[in-house]
């Protein structure tokens, strides 16, 4: 392979996650013909470095090509520090920045004591060094850290490669476990499992160590239960759940000796909790516990009620020209009077306007400055979005719940936890439903005690995608204020949208579902024709000044003729043809063009974008991928396209928290089983002006009578009734 050999001079660009960098490297020596030429001279090169070491002899290996915008560039695929052989090199290396505690002649005297035997004598002990004259035990100790964390780095590198790990995997393996290497290495390979993928990571185990160590049964149980939890949102186990699962993911069967011996190894180590016939991870049996301890310590302080509260809700009915309903006024007043309310209500019951209620009372009866709401009021939701929603349709800030409690993405912790926790007064969490066990068990342990909590959403809408059930347990342990909403405001008097959700709710559907309404259409097509009536309504809907922005469509799945990632083909080519004015770049067989409407698919704190964000592409330039979301602009690599995916169409799930102009749900036989009760209730409820269903109205019909949704496995309602009675 071509390689040159030479020293980074000069570091233009590091990104000290990914471990990518831009440098300038003079080149000393190479086997390249064609760039014979570049010898004694400095060019540009680019790639994954596990350190960055300026002046330090190495050797790349790579490939010289053209970047369109930054010219010719050296495209680092692996390199090796080189061992210093001569005294001279010797002296060099040591005396380099890299090299703690050790001047130019400091390392000269050592090498002309130690000849060429020089690197070999320090590290075989660091006491050889008080050999030198004038040499000190702090400066000697200084001088053989540097070089074992020299070879170390390298050393693990080099294994890491071997073991079959690319270059920036290394990378991004060294960065996080630096301290503690050697024992991921021999004890705690799986822990790799925070960055590199489990089935991955698995293969290499397998490929390298085989596959019948107890390392990797004991890691491979852990991750069926992880597996099990992601798909069926559960948070505890049964045995044969636990095996199954460990037979089908891994090609595991345990006989039953064996299988118990290893389960109660996990055990004994913490890492799964035995509760009955219940086997939980110990995060969710701990996670349930804390979220039940809490929410009692917050039910425990004295209430601060506000005097003549119903008087002060009559003059802001006068003032704002809102006329509560009684469900309303005891929402707002228990809210009030109350430390923990739980307000639940499909779309078109007000709670945007109760929050709206609830915040400008507590303000004005506590007098507060806008300094002062800053300091006292929170709202919070768990995505981007449905906080942004928050934001617009009360005036006031609001926030992700990880945004609130500063999560940190490579530890995955948050700034405020039980240890520092944050002083708001009135905190009102929206979307509730969305928020799995982990994430409340984090706010929980975030907020003070001292708080009155107002938690709202929609018992009816999906349940979150991570494991748990936090709303419906809340509510069926039956110790916190609870207020439903039931009565649905007309938006005009042959509006159904919020009708046709609790029919759906209700499953009470009648063949009005196929008459049009102001707000409401049903298309009836088979579903070799959805797609073409889909283009047909977007064509329409562009010659009456309807964008992208105000449209969306709402399918359950990605694949097949009427799944998401054709059916963004096919908008793309409407709303965002290709053209000689727009740049493109390809990334999985899937063409990003400029102007794209994209969905961000996973939360980054450092960039203030997060799971379920809408955006745009603003600029394409080489592999920069620049994209607008509402203002925020991130910037992309071409490998961070994985973060992204075209928002044309989306999934009904990525959609919550979320509200839409105008929707059209695609309903097809061909989407089986996603097609539920729950998930259409959930499609149907995003909209907001609009609503065009595209399809089969038998589907339509059976999939609001098919509660294929199953119950979740959790005892976060067990929990409090335990707490609360003892």
């Amino acid at each position: 392979m071509n390689y040159i050999k030479g020293k980074l001079k000069k570091i233009i660009f590091h990104n000290n996650d990914s471990g990518y960098v831009v440098a300038l490297f003079r080149i000393k020596e190479t086997n390249d013909a064609t760039m014979q030429d570049k010898v004694n001279k400095s060019i540009t090169v680019t790639g994954i470095f596990t350190e960055v070491n300026i002046d330090i002899n190495m050797t790349l290996y790579g490939e010289y090509q053209k970047n369109e915008k930054f010219g010719m560039q050296y495209v680092v695929a692996s390199y090796e520090i080189d061992v210093p052989t001569t005294k001279d090199a010797i002296i060099e290396f040591l005396a380099s920045s890299f090299i703690d505690g050790c001047g130019e002649r400091t390392a000269k005297k050592i090498v002309e004591h130690f000849k060429e035997q020089t690197l070999d004598k320090i590290k075989e002990n660091k006491d050889n060094l008080l050999e030198i004259e004038g040499m000190t035990a702090i400066r000697a100790a200084k001088i053989y850290n540097s070089l074992i964390n020299y070879n170390k780095s390298s050393e693990a590198i080099l294994e890491f490669q071997n073991l079959g790990f690319s270059i920036e995997e290394c990378s991004k393996i060294y960065n996080k476990f630096k301290d503690r290497i050697d024992e991921v290495l021999k004890d705690s390979f799986y822990d790799l499992k925070e960055i590199i993928d489990f089935k991955k990571l698995d293969n290499i185990f397998i490929r390298n160590f085989g596959s019948n160590s107890k390392i990797r049964i004991l890691a491979c149980i852990l991750e069926s239960m992880q597996i099990i939890s992601n798909s069926s949102g559960d948070t505890y186990y049964y045995r044969e759940e636990i095996s199954n699962a460990l037979n089908k993911e891994f090609n595991i069967i345990l006989g039953d000796e064996v299988f118990e011996s290893v389960l109660n190894e996990l055990a004994e180590s913490n890492k799964i909790v035995f509760k009955d016939r219940k086997i939980y991870l110990e995060k969710y049996y701990t996670a349930e516990e804390n979220v039940a301890k809490s929410l009692k310590k917050i039910d425990s302080h004295s209430i601060q009620k506000i005097a003549d509260l119903m008087d002060k809700l009559v003059n802001l009915e006068k003032r704002i020209g809102i006329d509560y309903n009684a469900d309303q006024e005891k929402a707002i007043t228990s809210a009030l009077n109350n430390n923990i309310t739980i307000i639940s209500g499909g779309p078109g019951t007000g709670k945007t306007t109760i929050i709206n209620a609830i915040t400008k009372l507590y303000i004005e009866n506590n007098k507060l400055g806008p300094q002062d709401i800053l300091e006292n009021i929170a709202l919070l939701a768990p995505t981007g979005r449905a906080s942004k929603k928050l934001a617009t349709s009360t005036s006031l800030p609001a926030y992700t719940i990880h945004r609130y409690l500063k999560w940190y993405k490579d530890s995955n912790d948050f700034f405020y936890n039980e240890y520092n926790k944050t002083n708001h007064k009135l905190i009102i969490v929206d979307e509730v439903s969305m928020i799995d066990i982990d994430l409340f068990n984090a706010l929980l342990k975030g907020i003070s005690s001292n708080v009155k909590l107002i938690l709202v959403g929609d018992t009816f809408q999906l349940p979150s995608v991570g494991p748990g059930l936090v709303l419906d347990d809340l509510i069926s342990s039956e110790y916190f204020n609870f207020v439903p909403l039931n009565q649905i405001y007309r938006q005009s008097d042959n509006s159904y949208i919020p009708y046709l959700a609790k029919d759906i709710k209700n499953k009470e559907i009648s063949e009005e579902i196929l008459t049009k309404k102001d707000d409401y259409a049903f298309f009836q097509v088979n579903s070799n024709k959805i797609k073409e009536m889909i283009e047909q309504i977007i064509k329409i809907s562009v010659k009456k000044k309807i964008s992208e922005k105000n449209m969306q469509i709402l399918a359950p799945m990605y694949k097949g003729e009427n799944g998401i990632d054709n059916l963004n083909v096919a908008l793309q080519n409407i709303y965002n043809p290709a053209s000689i004015r727009k740049n493109e770049i390809n990334y999985m067989d899937v063409i990003y063009r400029e102007n794209d409407k994209v969905l961000q698919l996973v939360n980054d704190l450092d960039k203030n974008v997060f799971n379920g964000d809408i955006g745009y592409i603003k600029s394409i330039v080489g592999n920069t991928i620049t994209i607008d979301f509402e203002g925020n602009i991130v910037v992309y690599q071409k490998k961070d396209l994985k973060q992204i995916k075209h928002a044309y169409a989306i999934t009904i799930h990525k959609s919550q928290g979320s509200e839409f102009e105008h929707v059209i749900m695609p309903i097809s036989t061909s989407y089986y089983k996603m097609l539920y009760n729950k998930l259409i209730y959930t499609g149907v409820s995003r909209a907001k002006k609009s609503l065009t269903i595209v399809g089969d109205a038998q589907a339509f019909a059976r999939a609001i009578n098919n509660d294929y949704s199953r119950n979740r496995k959790t005892t976060l309602k067990d929990k409090i009734i335990e707490v609360y009675n003892n």
